[in-house]
């Protein structure tokens, strides 16, 4: 068989791929070996872990997230903040204006005076009823009034402070028409839901804020697999959507309940590698490896696939021009992503072996493919 390939754009060359029937042996020239970019090498020991594959996303724990409402509705008159702005806590998020602060506030101070008055009479009417002066209707009418009136006090107290509204400085005369809301958590902005002059209730989340310094995959994992899985177990996942690097991380916690629908268990994994830029939200492929094994293999790029059968290229001469292989049957076993496990390891041992450039060569001589 006569094939023409192309060593460089400049020059062609002939190779002569010999495949003979009794011996399936392959003799290229040293031209085309070295043009092919071709590369020999040996058995050699990996990891061949046992995994569950399992997919997720990048998230973080509850209380690492904070959505920002307001008590009471009103008008935004500051926003300071953009997306991806980041703020620590006790940090100024937005202001709000509205006439019921105002009210809320006059309450108050009307409530503080009249508690003043009625504390008097109470301690007046002890006082009386107790020298047997007054009667005991008039005492507890004024104990009444005076208890009620300091629930009332302590209940706008209450609500001033959940306004951030200084209550000392509300008994003194300041009266504020707008409140402040501020950051509860140190983190980062990421969605900002009003622009100055929104009108927002207390039912609506103004912004959010994520602090990524805890970050956590949010694994499924079938019900199937469920039982296999167990805390401290090594995770490795990529983020297939932006880059073709694994990351590591470990199982942590295992959940004890299956979604109905899905019938899929969740699984918290903690993430090693905290100097990544990370996105709440991004979407991971995992391995959870649930058993580690060692064994002799080879590059996935050195096996030959041919109408289900593996195969490898053993050196077996080498002269001045030509290298002279001998295709062997494999028996393989486990595989990773760039690995696979070899069986039969004896036919193999202290062999050169053809690790890269195979494919060319099979896919033109047997109509087979590269595993």
């Amino acid at each position: 068989m006569v094939l023409v390939a192309c060593g460089n754009q400049e020059q062609k060359e002939e190779i002569i791929i010999e495949n003979q029937s009794h011996n399936d042996e392959i003799t290229i020239t040293k031209a085309q070996f070295d043009g092919e970019k071709m590369e020999l090498g040996t058995l050699a020991e990996y990891d061949f872990n046992e995994v569950v594959k399992v997919n997720g996303m990048i998230d973080v724990p509850p209380h690492n997230k904070s959505s920002i409402t307001t008590f009471i509705g009103g008008y935004i008159t500051k926003t300071p903040l953009l997306i991806g702005d980041s703020v620590k806590k006790g940090q100024l998020l937005v202001t709000l204006e509205n006439t019921e602060f105002v009210e809320i506030q006059q309450n108050y101070l009307e409530v503080s005076e009249q508690l003043n008055y009625l504390k008097s009479e109470f301690n007046r009417q002890k006082t009386l009823f107790d020298e047997k002066i007054t009667s005991e209707k008039n005492y507890l009418r004024a104990e009444s009034a005076y208890k009620s009136n300091l629930a009332h006090y302590n209940g706008l107290r209450k609500k001033l402070q959940m306004l951030n509204l200084n209550p000392s400085r509300v008994a003194q005369g300041h009266i504020s028409s707008t409140i402040n809301l501020y950051a509860p958590i140190n983190g980062h902005v990421t969605k900002v839901n009003v622009s100055n002059g929104t009108y927002v209730a207390p039912s609506d989340v103004i912004m959010e804020i994520v602090d990524i310094d805890h970050i956590h995959l949010e694994l499924s994992v079938f019900e199937k697999d469920i039982m296999k899985v167990k805390k401290d177990q090594k995770i490795l996942f990529k983020i297939p959507e932006a880059s073709d690097k694994t990351y590591e991380a470990d199982v942590h916690l295992v959940g004890t309940t299956i979604d109905e629908q899905t019938r899929r268990v969740k699984v918290h994994g903690h993430v090693d590698n905290d100097k990544e830029n990370f996105i709440v939200g991004m979407f991971v492929d995992a391995d959870i490896i649930i058993a580690n094994t060692k064994g002799l293999g080879l590059p996935k790029e050195a096996i030959i696939e041919v109408e289900n059968d593996f195969f490898v290229l053993i050196l077996e001469e080498e002269n001045t021009n030509e290298f002279h292989f001998e295709k062997v049957k494999l028996d393989i076993g486990k595989q990773t992503e760039a690995h696979v496990e070899i069986l039969n390891t004896e036919a193999l041992k202290n062999k050169q072996i053809l690790v890269k450039g195979t494919t060319m060569l099979l896919n033109n001589s047997e109509g087979g493919h590269s595993h």
